[in-house]
């Protein structure tokens, strides 16, 4: 992985860049950012920098031994952890490095989502637990390999339990030499201030419109106007435009799920809305808190299609055929408690609630609002 193979993100590479021509590497950072800014492949080219025997002032060679272990990542002293679904065969990332491995390299900007379908568990909950601690312990007691840096990787950290990232404080703030911690992350604010504050944050910031656009001209010799529609649309994401570019068919899905879970809620038939949770409520929680997050961003585009201008709109389509009907439900007087009872139903459901109950008085709670006169 190389640095120019990362959309954008210009001042957080040269800062990248300095750090290692200067030769003053903090012994831990975190790459911060928003699903889909390209900070997980930053963290494996800042690695592959590091690691490399030729290295030139732009970034590493690509072509020595070293660049060649880490694109393949299977350099011995680079160190991976990420969120699991944990089991009895499954208790830390050892178990599912390979599959891993896999999946990052056939796409770098590897979402959360994407990886819990790589390995069928979308029905359960990310866990970074404390056998994964104990893991890092022991791997970093080891002399390295090949005599240079021992790097340890971190995604999304913030899915440590508080147990796993208490045993990570002391060696995070006094690591044994030649370590370095890289955390990736997305939500730094679920993260332990404790935690934050042992760490140099290097922030990652939503690729532009136009940063997008080029990138898929490029990398998929996509025509112009396409590539410009889908950059638009992805919101700053890079990880949502490749979905976008490849027809994903789970914006169709959320949005007939969307317009059912409406018109439950705009005439409530009480049978009809059970058959509806019960078919939603085993869909699994990573999918229901998509549905969720899909549903905050309708209901931003209505008051950007009411109020705003509608040419910041992300829809397209029978998406926006859709907007066109449905925003005038959307209005000032319950814009904001819609979204703050789809955010507190997100919270909940991170939070293992039952989703019955939730999306029931979701719908009810719906049903009155959007009624409001």
């Amino acid at each position: 992985m190389q640095y120019k193979a990362i959309i954008g993100q210009t001042e957080a590479k040269a800062r990248l860049i300095k750090m290692v021509n200067e030769n003053r590497v903090p012994h831990a950072l975190m790459f911060s950012g928003r699903e889909g800014c390209g900070n997980l492949p930053a963290a494996l080219a800042f690695a592959q920098h590091l690691y490399c025997t030729a290295k030139t002032v732009d970034g590493p060679c690509g072509e020595c031994n070293s660049c060649r272990k880490v694109s393949k990542l299977i350099h011995p002293d680079l160190h991976l952890v990420f969120p699991i679904a944990k089991s009895k065969e499954v208790k830390s990332s050892n178990d599912l490095l390979i599959e891993f491995r896999e999946a990052f390299l056939q796409k770098p900007y590897l979402t959360l989502n994407d990886w819990f379908k790589e390995i069928t568990a979308d029905n359960k909950q990310p866990i970074i637990p404390v056998e994964e601690a104990n893991d890092i312990l022991r791997k970093l007691s080891y002399t390295s390999f090949e005599g240079s840096y021992k790097i340890m990787i971190i995604w999304q950290p913030e899915k440590m339990n508080a147990e796993s990232a208490n045993k990570l404080l002391k060696i995070l703030e006094e690591p044994p030499e030649q370590t370095i911690f890289i955390l990736v992350c997305d939500h730094p604010d679920q993260l332990l201030a404790t935690i934050l504050s042992r760490v140099q944050q290097i922030p990652f910031y939503d690729c532009s419109a136009p940063e997008i656009e080029e990138a898929l001209i490029d990398l998929f010799q996509v025509n112009k106007d396409i590539a410009q529609q889908t950059a638009i649309m992805a919101n700053g994401n890079f990880a949502e435009a490749l979905l976008l570019l490849t027809h994903n068919e789970d914006s169709v899905s959320f949005l007939n799920n969307f317009q059912t879970f409406m018109r439950l809620a705009l005439k409530f038939d009480c049978n009809k809305a059970l058959a509806w949770i019960d078919e939603n409520a085993t869909s699994g929680r990573e999918k229901q808190k998509q549905f969720l997050q899909y549903a905050l961003e309708v209901f931003r585009d209505c008051l950007m299609f009411n109020y705003g201008d509608k040419s910041l709109i992300r829809l397209s389509g029978s998406e926006r055929a859709f907007l066109e009907k449905f925003a005038p439900f959307v209005n000032q007087k319950n814009y904001e408690r819609l979204v703050e009872e789809f955010n507190n139903n997100y919270y909940y459901i991170e939070r293992n609630a039952n989703p019955k109950i939730l999306f029931m008085d979701l719908i009810l709670k719906t049903n009155e609002l959007i009624n409001m006169k």
